[in-house]
């Protein structure tokens, strides 16, 4: 999957990309540059109905190609590095969204059939917690 990151592009485009191939995940852009996830807060998200350029003075366009073998922290390192973006991956858990900060090692795509488990009681991995259920978000 190929993410095009230009200035003029609506966040909420970029995010329905995002989740049509992971139906179980988010992506929300923050106005912090903080490198520190603990600085990120909700009243920092940037709306969905604003352009990603907006009040980005450094940011760059250009594209991301995005698989399901990438691990969530990666994800959001390329749009830091690349786009001068702060990212934050949630994970779905019933009708919550949760950080995925305890397990951004873990692919995409693990995240995804995790989300998937927790929303839709179809356990693939029974002895799996959800590891996160304390960083929980009504985002």
């Amino acid at each position: 999957m190929h993410l095009y990151i230009e200035a003029n592009r609506l966040i909420g485009d970029i995010q329905n990309e995002f989740n049509k191939m992971f139906p179980f995940l988010k992506i929300e852009f923050f106005k912090n540059k903080s490198l520190l996830r603990s600085d990120f807060s909700s009243n920092q998200i940037i709306p969905h109905n604003r352009k990603i350029g907006e009040g980005q003075l450094a940011m760059k366009d250009g594209e991301i190609e995005i698989d399901k073998e990438m691990k969530v922290i990666e994800l959001e390192k390329h749009f830091r590095d690349q786009f001068n973006l702060s990212v934050q991956v949630f994970r779905k858990s019933g009708n919550l969204w949760l950080e995925t900060t305890m397990t951004d090692n873990w692919t995409l795509q693990q995240q995804n059939n995790h989300g998937r488990e927790l929303s839709t009681g179809e356990n693939r991995n029974p002895g799996m917690n959800d590891l996160e259920s304390n960083r929980q978000t009504d985002l």
